[in-house]
C-alpha cells in the first residue's frame, strides 16, 4: 500500500466503522487453501483480514507480529487486506465453497453479530481448529468462552471484539444512559441516529425490553420493533446509519447515537466531549472471529492462533488497533510500555463492564423473516 491512512482518519472520512471497517475486496476464488488439511504445516499462511486491523510500522510499513511469527515458526504470513464487509464477503466466497473448493486462504475473520460464521459452519464450510496446537487457547476471556454460533469454539477464536453501547456529545446534551432515553427524551428529539446493524440495535431495545437477545422469541422480536418504529415514527429518531454517524456526532449536529466504542475511542482526538456508555439494562459486544475456511491449512492457521494469543504478542496488536483483545494477560503486557491505553476501558474493559455486554442469538440472525421486518423499519 502507498499513502497509507491511519485508521483515525479512514473513520473521519467516514469510510469504515469498527465493527465494519471496509475497503475494497479482493478474492483468489481458486481451489485449493494452501494444501488443504492433514498435520503437516505449509510454509505460507494465507490470512485475509479487514483493513488497518493488524499493527504496522509506520516507518517501514510491515506488519511486526507477522514478521515475529515467522522468525518464531520460519512459516510465511501472505497477508491480504480483501475484506470488504461480511456480506460482500461471503458473497465471493459462497461459489467456490459450495462446490466443495477452497478460496486460496487458511484464515478469514468474519463477525458473529452478521450471522456469516454460524451459516459458514451451519453449511460445513470450515475447518475444525487444531487446538493441540492451541496451547494459548487458554487465554481466551472467559466471556468469550462459548459464543452462541460456536458454544465448544470447534471452528473459531476471537480476533478483536467491540461493544455496542450509546454515545452523546457534551455540547449538546448531558448524559444519555438508557436507550429508553434515547428514544424518548424530548429534548433528543430528532437528534438521535441508531445503527442499521440487525443485532446491534435489536439487541440492545430488547435489552431495554428486559428480553434477552440471546434468546430471541417472536414476542420479544416483535416488542423491540415496535419500539423502534414507535421512535421512528415520532421523529425521535432522525435516521439509521453505519458508523457515519460519527461525524454528526462529532460537530455536535446529532446529540446522540446508538454506537461502537471503538468509533469513540478513534474520535476523542477530535472532540474530547464525545462520551460513551453501556446502557443501564445492558450492551451489545460482537466479535471478529478468526476461521479456517473449506480447504485451509488447520494446523498453520491454528499455529498462527496460538501465536496471537500470547499475552505480548495481542498486547502489540492492541495497541496499534485499539479493539477490544480477547487475550488474558495482555493489558498487563501492555501497561510496561504504553500504560495510557492500557487504561482505556474502551479497550480493555473491566470485568464488571464485560458481565453488561451481551451476544445476540445465532439463530435469530438466520431468520430471514425477521430481517426483512428489519429492512422494512430501515425503509428499505
Amino acid at each position: 500500500m502507498t499513502a497509507r491512512i491511519t485508521r483515525r482518519q479512514l473513520v473521519q472520512r467516514g469510510a469504515a466503522g469498527v465493527t465494519l471497517l471496509s475497503l475494497p475486496g479482493l478474492l483468489a476464488a481458486c481451489g485449493g487453501g494452501g494444501g488443504g488439511g492433514g498435520g503437516q504445516l505449509n510454509d505460507v499462511l494465507r490470512f485475509s483480514n479487514w483493513p488497518l486491523y493488524i499493527d504496522v510500522d509506520e516507518k517501514t510499513k510491515k506488519h511486526p507480529t507477522l514478521d515475529a511469527f515467522t522468525k518464531e515458526t520460519g512459516i510465511k504470513v501472505d497477508y491480504f487486506e480483501d475484506i470488504n464487509d461480511n456480506a460482500t464477503y461471503f458473497a465471493k466466497i459462497q461459489g467456490p465453497l459450495g462446490q466443495g473448493r477452497g478460496i486460496d486462504r487458511d484464515l478469514i475473520v468474519m463477525t458473529d453479530s452478521s450471522r456469516f460464521p454460524a451459516l459458514l459452519i451451519k453449511k460445513g464450510w470450515l475447518e475444525k481448529l487444531d487446538r493441540d496446537r492451541i496451547p494459548n487457547i487458554g487465554n481466551l476471556v472467559d466471556a468469550q468462552a462459548s459464543p452462541p454460533f460456536d458454544p465448544d469454539r470447534s471452528y473459531s477464536l476471537p480476533w478483536q471484539s467491540g461493544m455496542t453501547g450509546i454515545a452523546w456529545n457534551e455540547d449538546v446534551t448531558g448524559p444519555v444512559t438508557s436507550v429508553d432515553q434515547l428514544f424518548n427524551d424530548p429534548k433528543l428529539k430528532g437528534k438521535v441516529t441508531v445503527l442499521s446493524e440487525f443485532a446491534d440495535s435489536i439487541g440492545l431495545t430488547m435489552l431495554s425490553n428486559g428480553d434477552d437477545p440471546s434468546k430471541v422469541t417472536e414476542e420479544s422480536f416483535a416488542r423491540a420493533l415496535a419500539t423502534i418504529q414507535k421512535a421512528v415514527d415520532s421523529g425521535q429518531i432522525r435516521q439509521f446509519t453505519g458508523n457515519d454517524y460519527a461525524q454528526p456526532l462529532t460537530k455536535g449536529d446529532i446529540a446522540a447515537a446508538v454506537a461502537w466504542s471503538g468509533d469513540v475511542v478513534q474520535l476523542l482526538a477530535d472532540n474530547p466531549k464525545l462520551k460513551w456508555a453501556i446502557p443501564e439494562k445492558g450492551g451489545m459486544i460482537w466479535t471478529d472471529n478468526m476461521l479456517i475456511p473449506q480447504g485451509g491449512s488447520a494446523p498453520t492457521a491454528s499455529t498462527y492462533m496460538n501465536f496471537v494469543y500470547d499475552p505480548k504478542i495481542a498486547a502489540r496488536i492492541a495497541a496499534y488497533v485499539n479493539y477490544v483483545t480477547p487475550v488474558k494477560g495482555a493489558r498487563e503486557e501492555l501497561a510496561k510500555t504504553d500504560p495510557e491505553t492500557a487504561k482505556n476501558a474502551l479497550i480493555f474493559p473491566t470485568d464488571d463492564m464485560l458481565s453488561q455486554v451481551h451476544q445476540f442469538d445465532a439463530e435469530a440472525l438466520q431468520n430471514d423473516d425477521y430481517q426483512a421486518r428489519w429492512q422494512k423499519v430501515l425503509g428499505a
